[in-house]
Protein backbone atom coordinates (compact mmCIF):
# COMPACT_ATOMS: atom_id res chain seq x y z
CA UNK A 1 0.00 0.00 0.00
CA UNK A 2 1.20 3.47 -0.85
CA UNK A 3 1.82 5.38 1.90
CA UNK A 4 0.16 8.22 1.76
CA UNK A 5 -3.35 6.27 1.73
CA UNK A 6 -1.63 4.02 4.55
CA UNK A 7 -1.27 7.81 6.39
CA UNK A 8 -5.22 8.22 5.13
CA UNK A 9 -6.33 4.71 6.14
CA UNK A 10 -4.39 3.79 9.13
CA UNK A 11 -5.85 3.62 12.78
CA UNK A 12 -5.01 5.82 15.34
CA UNK A 13 -1.49 4.54 16.63
CA UNK A 14 -0.24 5.28 20.61
CA UNK A 15 3.34 5.94 19.97
CA UNK A 16 5.88 8.42 21.18
CA UNK A 17 4.42 11.94 20.85
CA UNK A 18 5.05 13.53 17.37
CA UNK A 19 6.85 16.79 16.85
CA UNK A 20 3.72 19.45 16.04
CA UNK A 21 4.40 20.79 12.67
CA UNK A 22 2.31 24.29 12.28
CA UNK A 23 2.21 25.21 8.42
CA UNK A 24 2.59 28.61 10.05
CA UNK A 25 4.98 28.05 12.54
CA UNK A 26 8.66 28.32 12.83
CA UNK A 27 9.47 26.57 9.83
CA UNK A 28 9.05 29.41 7.23
CA UNK A 29 11.91 30.80 6.06
CA UNK A 30 12.80 34.22 4.03
CA UNK A 31 12.82 32.74 0.89
CA UNK A 32 9.18 31.98 1.38
CA UNK A 33 9.93 27.91 1.64
CA UNK A 34 7.99 26.50 4.71
CA UNK A 35 6.32 23.24 6.29
CA UNK A 36 2.76 22.58 4.46
CA UNK A 37 1.56 19.51 5.86
CA UNK A 38 2.67 16.21 7.67
CA UNK A 39 0.44 12.86 7.67
CA UNK A 40 1.33 9.79 9.92
CA UNK A 41 1.65 6.22 8.73
CA UNK A 42 0.43 2.81 10.40
CA UNK A 43 4.72 2.76 11.03
CA UNK A 44 6.35 5.48 12.91
CA UNK A 45 7.35 7.38 9.59
CA UNK A 46 5.64 10.49 8.67
CA UNK A 47 4.64 12.10 5.49
CA UNK A 48 6.06 15.43 5.45
CA UNK A 49 5.19 18.23 2.63
CA UNK A 50 7.45 20.97 1.94
CA UNK A 51 7.02 23.94 -0.41
CA UNK A 52 10.03 25.13 -1.38
CA UNK A 53 10.07 28.53 -3.61
CA UNK A 54 13.53 27.22 -5.33
CA UNK A 55 11.40 24.88 -7.16
CA UNK A 56 7.84 26.46 -6.59
CA UNK A 57 6.00 22.92 -5.80
CA UNK A 58 5.77 20.96 -2.51
CA UNK A 59 8.54 18.28 -2.04
CA UNK A 60 7.55 15.47 -0.12
CA UNK A 61 9.43 13.97 2.36
CA UNK A 62 9.50 10.64 4.34
CA UNK A 63 10.95 11.75 8.42
CA UNK A 64 11.50 9.02 11.12
CA UNK A 65 11.36 11.28 14.09
CA UNK A 66 14.21 10.63 16.48
CA UNK A 67 13.46 7.81 19.77
CA UNK A 68 12.59 11.00 21.73
CA UNK A 69 11.12 13.76 19.30
CA UNK A 70 10.67 16.16 22.23
CA UNK A 71 14.18 16.41 22.69
CA UNK A 72 17.06 18.04 20.95
CA UNK A 73 18.23 15.22 17.83
CA UNK A 74 20.88 15.94 14.53
CA UNK A 75 19.27 15.01 11.68
CA UNK A 76 20.54 12.29 8.74
CA UNK A 77 19.40 12.85 5.24
CA UNK A 78 19.17 9.82 3.25
CA UNK A 79 19.22 10.35 -0.44
CA UNK A 80 17.27 7.55 -2.94
CA UNK A 81 18.95 6.99 -5.74
CA UNK A 82 18.69 7.49 -9.48
CA UNK A 83 14.59 6.81 -9.17
CA UNK A 84 14.01 9.60 -6.72
CA UNK A 85 12.52 6.91 -4.92
CA UNK A 86 9.69 5.60 -7.18
CA UNK A 87 9.20 2.16 -8.34
CA UNK A 88 9.38 0.78 -4.86
CA UNK A 89 13.11 1.94 -5.25
CA UNK A 90 13.35 4.04 -1.84
CA UNK A 91 15.36 3.44 1.81
CA UNK A 92 11.90 3.04 3.72
CA UNK A 93 10.91 0.66 0.82
CA UNK A 94 14.25 -1.60 0.53
CA UNK A 95 15.95 -0.87 3.82
CA UNK A 96 15.27 -1.93 7.31
CA UNK A 97 16.09 1.98 8.38
CA UNK A 98 13.08 2.40 10.11
CA UNK A 99 13.91 -0.35 12.50
CA UNK A 100 17.84 -0.06 12.68
CA UNK A 101 17.41 3.37 13.85
CA UNK A 102 14.31 3.56 16.02
CA UNK A 103 16.36 3.63 19.30
CA UNK A 104 18.53 6.00 18.06
CA UNK A 105 18.74 10.06 19.32
CA UNK A 106 18.38 10.82 15.26
CA UNK A 107 15.83 12.82 13.19
CA UNK A 108 16.09 10.73 9.57
CA UNK A 109 14.93 12.79 6.48
CA UNK A 110 14.36 11.01 3.13
CA UNK A 111 13.67 13.73 0.38
CA UNK A 112 11.26 11.83 -2.44
CA UNK A 113 11.25 12.59 -6.29
CA UNK A 114 14.22 14.10 -8.01
CA UNK A 115 14.52 10.86 -10.62
CA UNK A 116 17.80 11.70 -12.93
CA UNK A 117 18.18 15.09 -11.25
CA UNK A 118 21.85 14.37 -9.20
CA UNK A 119 20.03 16.32 -6.76
CA UNK A 120 21.17 19.33 -8.50
CA UNK A 121 20.65 23.06 -9.32
CA UNK A 122 19.92 22.98 -13.15
CA UNK A 123 20.31 25.43 -15.20
CA UNK A 124 17.51 25.26 -17.73
CA UNK A 125 14.17 23.64 -16.61
CA UNK A 126 13.80 20.44 -18.19
CA UNK A 127 10.92 19.89 -20.43
CA UNK A 128 10.68 16.32 -18.83
CA UNK A 129 12.36 16.89 -15.34
CA UNK A 130 10.92 20.20 -14.65
CA UNK A 131 12.39 22.63 -12.52
CA UNK A 132 15.33 21.16 -10.62
CA UNK A 133 17.11 23.41 -7.96
CA UNK A 134 17.85 20.25 -5.60
CA UNK A 135 21.10 21.99 -4.02
CA UNK A 136 19.23 24.93 -3.02
CA UNK A 137 16.75 23.01 -1.64
CA UNK A 138 18.63 20.29 0.30
CA UNK A 139 21.37 22.94 1.58
CA UNK A 140 19.49 26.30 2.16
CA UNK A 141 15.40 25.82 2.49
CA UNK A 142 15.33 22.53 3.92
CA UNK A 143 17.50 21.95 6.88
CA UNK A 144 16.51 25.36 9.41
CA UNK A 145 12.42 24.27 8.40
CA UNK A 146 13.39 20.16 9.64
CA UNK A 147 15.62 21.82 12.66
CA UNK A 148 12.42 24.20 13.94
CA UNK A 149 9.93 21.19 13.31
CA UNK A 150 11.94 18.49 14.93
CA UNK A 151 14.16 20.08 17.07
CA UNK A 152 17.31 20.13 15.08
CA UNK A 153 20.79 20.32 16.84
CA UNK A 154 22.51 21.83 14.15
CA UNK A 155 24.42 19.04 13.45
CA UNK A 156 23.95 17.63 10.04
CA UNK A 157 24.70 14.32 7.73
CA UNK A 158 23.67 12.70 4.80
CA UNK A 159 24.16 10.01 3.06
CA UNK A 160 23.16 8.34 -0.58
CA UNK A 161 23.51 5.42 -2.71
CA UNK A 162 24.33 5.36 -7.18
CA UNK A 163 23.21 8.39 -8.22
CA UNK A 164 22.79 10.07 -5.18
CA UNK A 165 26.27 8.64 -3.74
CA UNK A 166 27.60 11.49 -6.33
CA UNK A 167 25.17 13.60 -4.75
CA UNK A 168 25.90 13.67 -1.21
CA UNK A 169 29.50 14.64 -1.99
CA UNK A 170 28.57 16.86 -4.35
CA UNK A 171 26.20 18.92 -1.87
CA UNK A 172 29.07 18.57 0.96
CA UNK A 173 31.46 20.52 -1.64
CA UNK A 174 28.65 23.10 -1.95
CA UNK A 175 27.96 23.89 1.57
CA UNK A 176 30.95 23.05 3.40
CA UNK A 177 30.45 22.76 7.00
CA UNK A 178 26.91 21.81 6.60
CA UNK A 179 27.29 18.10 7.24
CA UNK A 180 29.57 16.54 10.45
CA UNK A 181 29.46 13.24 7.88
CA UNK A 182 29.06 12.55 4.08
CA UNK A 183 28.62 8.34 3.23
CA UNK A 184 28.48 8.21 -0.24
CA UNK A 185 27.63 4.31 -1.25
CA UNK A 186 28.58 3.04 -4.32
CA UNK A 187 29.05 6.18 -6.76
CA UNK A 188 31.49 7.82 -9.09
CA UNK A 189 32.04 11.26 -8.30
CA UNK A 190 33.89 12.35 -11.34
CA UNK A 191 31.68 13.49 -13.48
CA UNK A 192 33.23 16.10 -15.70
CA UNK A 193 35.79 13.62 -17.76
CA UNK A 194 34.29 12.05 -20.90
CA UNK A 195 33.10 9.16 -19.01
CA UNK A 196 31.76 10.56 -16.08
CA UNK A 197 29.74 12.76 -18.41
CA UNK A 198 28.86 9.98 -20.43
CA UNK A 199 27.65 8.21 -16.53
CA UNK A 200 25.63 11.53 -16.00
CA UNK A 201 24.21 11.63 -19.74
CA UNK A 202 23.34 7.71 -19.21
CA UNK A 203 21.10 8.32 -15.91
CA UNK A 204 19.73 11.56 -17.37
CA UNK A 205 18.43 10.39 -20.16
CA UNK A 206 16.99 7.01 -18.32
CA UNK A 207 14.47 9.19 -17.35
CA UNK A 208 13.88 11.24 -20.03
CA UNK A 209 15.76 14.28 -19.14
CA UNK A 210 18.56 15.97 -21.27
CA UNK A 211 21.51 16.44 -19.06
CA UNK A 212 22.29 19.97 -21.22
CA UNK A 213 19.71 21.10 -18.87
CA UNK A 214 21.78 20.61 -15.35
CA UNK A 215 24.87 22.22 -16.90
CA UNK A 216 25.04 23.11 -20.40
CA UNK A 217 27.29 21.42 -23.40
CA UNK A 218 29.69 19.03 -22.14
CA UNK A 219 32.51 21.61 -23.04
CA UNK A 220 30.87 24.23 -20.52
CA UNK A 221 32.74 25.01 -17.14
CA UNK A 222 30.10 24.27 -14.88
CA UNK A 223 31.05 20.64 -15.27
CA UNK A 224 34.41 21.01 -13.93
CA UNK A 225 32.39 23.45 -11.12
CA UNK A 226 30.13 20.71 -10.02
CA UNK A 227 33.08 18.36 -9.76
CA UNK A 228 33.30 16.90 -6.09
CA UNK A 229 36.77 14.89 -7.57
CA UNK A 230 38.23 17.96 -8.97
CA UNK A 231 36.80 20.29 -5.73
CA UNK A 232 37.72 17.46 -2.95
CA UNK A 233 39.54 19.86 -0.80
CA UNK A 234 36.30 21.13 0.32
CA UNK A 235 35.53 17.66 1.97
CA UNK A 236 38.53 18.46 4.43
CA UNK A 237 37.30 17.90 8.15
CA UNK A 238 34.12 16.46 7.06
CA UNK A 239 33.91 12.75 8.06
CA UNK A 240 34.09 10.55 4.42
CA UNK A 241 32.62 7.23 4.87
CA UNK A 242 32.70 5.64 0.84
CA UNK A 243 31.95 2.35 -0.37
CA UNK A 244 31.61 -0.06 -3.20
CA UNK A 245 31.67 -3.28 -4.58
CA UNK A 246 33.76 -5.02 -6.96
CA UNK A 247 30.46 -6.31 -9.21
CA UNK A 248 31.42 -9.88 -8.78
CA UNK A 249 28.26 -11.75 -7.12
CA UNK A 250 28.57 -11.72 -3.65
CA UNK A 251 26.73 -13.22 -0.37
CA UNK A 252 24.04 -10.82 -0.21
CA UNK A 253 23.38 -11.68 -4.25
CA UNK A 254 20.31 -14.13 -3.23
CA UNK A 255 16.76 -14.23 -4.18
CA UNK A 256 14.94 -12.73 -1.25
CA UNK A 257 11.24 -13.49 -1.71
CA UNK A 258 10.25 -10.48 0.33
CA UNK A 259 12.08 -8.45 -1.96
CA UNK A 260 12.43 -10.32 -5.95
CA UNK A 261 12.19 -12.54 -8.33
CA UNK A 262 14.86 -15.11 -10.02
CA UNK A 263 14.83 -12.47 -12.79
CA UNK A 264 15.24 -9.68 -10.73
CA UNK A 265 18.55 -11.47 -9.15
CA UNK A 266 19.94 -11.98 -12.93
CA UNK A 267 19.36 -8.56 -13.95
CA UNK A 268 20.88 -7.98 -10.18
CA UNK A 269 24.41 -9.93 -11.18
CA UNK A 270 24.57 -9.01 -14.80
CA UNK A 271 23.52 -5.02 -15.10
CA UNK A 272 23.95 -4.89 -11.57
CA UNK A 273 27.49 -6.66 -11.85
CA UNK A 274 28.30 -4.08 -14.39
CA UNK A 275 27.28 -1.08 -12.46
CA UNK A 276 29.27 -2.36 -9.63
CA UNK A 277 32.65 -2.62 -11.52
CA UNK A 278 32.02 0.99 -13.30
CA UNK A 279 31.98 2.24 -9.36
CA UNK A 280 34.69 0.62 -7.64
CA UNK A 281 37.11 1.98 -10.06
CA UNK A 282 35.52 5.47 -9.68
CA UNK A 283 35.97 4.86 -6.17
CA UNK A 284 39.36 4.34 -6.56
CA UNK A 285 40.47 6.96 -7.84
CA UNK A 286 38.98 9.43 -5.67
CA UNK A 287 40.68 7.45 -2.61
CA UNK A 288 44.07 8.64 -4.47
CA UNK A 289 42.77 12.02 -4.95
CA UNK A 290 42.11 12.33 -1.32
CA UNK A 291 45.13 10.59 -0.21
CA UNK A 292 47.01 13.25 -2.30
CA UNK A 293 45.53 16.17 -0.56
CA UNK A 294 46.07 14.13 2.90
CA UNK A 295 42.16 13.88 3.46
CA UNK A 296 41.02 11.18 5.60
CA UNK A 297 38.45 8.99 4.77
CA UNK A 298 37.32 5.36 5.56
CA UNK A 299 37.06 3.12 2.42
CA UNK A 300 35.12 -0.20 1.99
CA UNK A 301 36.46 -1.91 -0.80
CA UNK A 302 34.50 -5.13 -0.68
CA UNK A 303 35.53 -8.46 -2.36
CA UNK A 304 32.72 -8.54 -3.80
CA UNK A 305 29.03 -7.62 -4.43
CA UNK A 306 26.61 -6.12 -7.02
CA UNK A 307 24.79 -2.57 -7.37
CA UNK A 308 21.88 -3.69 -4.87
CA UNK A 309 20.09 -2.14 -1.97
CA UNK A 310 21.12 -5.38 0.42
CA UNK A 311 24.71 -3.64 0.16
CA UNK A 312 23.65 -0.50 0.81
CA UNK A 313 21.83 -1.29 3.80
CA UNK A 314 24.65 -2.89 5.30
CA UNK A 315 26.46 0.48 4.00
CA UNK A 316 24.57 2.31 6.47
CA UNK A 317 24.78 -0.37 9.34
CA UNK A 318 28.74 0.06 9.30
CA UNK A 319 29.00 4.01 8.93
CA UNK A 320 26.25 4.44 11.40
CA UNK A 321 28.48 4.28 14.84
CA UNK A 322 31.31 6.79 13.02
CA UNK A 323 28.12 8.97 12.39
CA UNK A 324 26.89 8.86 15.19
CA UNK A 325 29.85 9.88 17.30
CA UNK A 326 30.35 12.97 14.47
CA UNK A 327 26.59 14.04 14.99
CA UNK A 328 27.75 13.70 18.49
CA UNK A 329 30.64 16.25 18.41
CA UNK A 330 32.71 13.01 19.03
Amino acid sequence: MPLLAAAVLAPPVSAAPVPALAPDGPGIVESGSRLVATNRTASRALEVSVYSAAMRQDIALTVLPAHDPAAPAPVLYLLNGSSGGDLGSSWLEQTDVLDFLAGEQVTVVIPNGGAGSYYADWRIDDPLLGRQRWTTFLTRELPPIVDAAFHGTGANAVAGISMAATSALQLAVAKPGLYRAVGSYSGCVRISDPRGQAAVAAVVGRWGGDPANMWGPFTDPAWSANDAYLHADQLRGTLLYITTGTGLPGPLDTVDPARDTPGELLDRITVGGVLEAVTDECTHQLRDRLAALDIPATFDFRPAGTHSWAYWEQDLHNSWPIFRDALAGR
